[in-house]
């Protein structure tokens, strides 16, 4: 049986914490999915960027179609799909570089990191778009686990795609 390698959630407590999370934090959740403070192109970028690093391959299906909906390019798409974000635009690529940074550091960016993100946004629109981040990445757990179960549960069988072998 092969090393399932894609992040996902390790115990019923990682879990708990999450969801607490977004309980305590749903009116944050929700302004940041609703107003204008991350834009939905933005927004499925960012949640491109967060799945490439984490290989959800639900997450990405979902977010691709999600993607094109909202208008980003064919070209773009290709690209952020395999986590290169260079096409996009200027003022949403530091952004984009954060994003994949946090998702590479599971969540937790470095200190000197974060300071330069929040100085780059300020602090109510990068509020905003770490809660965009936050979400993806319980989605992108909640998958890649499910995936765990199904690979687990069939002996290898399903559950796996060609980004894990």
């Amino acid at each position: 049986m092969q090393k399932f390698k894609r992040r996902l959630y390790n115990s019923p407590r990682e879990v708990w914490q999450d969801m607490r999370w977004t309980m305590a934090h749903r009116k944050r959740v929700s302004g940041a999915m609703k107003d204008g403070r991350v834009s939905r192109q933005f927004r499925e970028r960012l949640m491109l960027a967060v799945t490439a690093v984490n290989g959800c391959r639900y997450c990405s299906q979902f977010h691709a179609r999600e993607a094109i909906k909202a208008g980003l390019p064919p070209e773009e798409l290709q690209k952020m799909l395999i986590g290169i974000v260079d096409d996009a635009p200027d003022d949403e690529l530091p952004a984009l570089i954060y994003a994949q940074h946090w998702a590479e550091m599971d969540g937790v960016a470095e200190t000197a990191v974060r300071q330069q993100f929040i100085q780059t946004y300020g602090t109510d629109r990068a509020e905003a778009i770490e809660t965009v981040l936050a979400m993806i990445r319980q989605g992108n757990l909640w998958g890649n686990t499910t995936d765990y179960f199904i690979y687990r549960l069939t002996f290898g069988r399903h559950g796996l795609t060609e980004y894990d072998q």
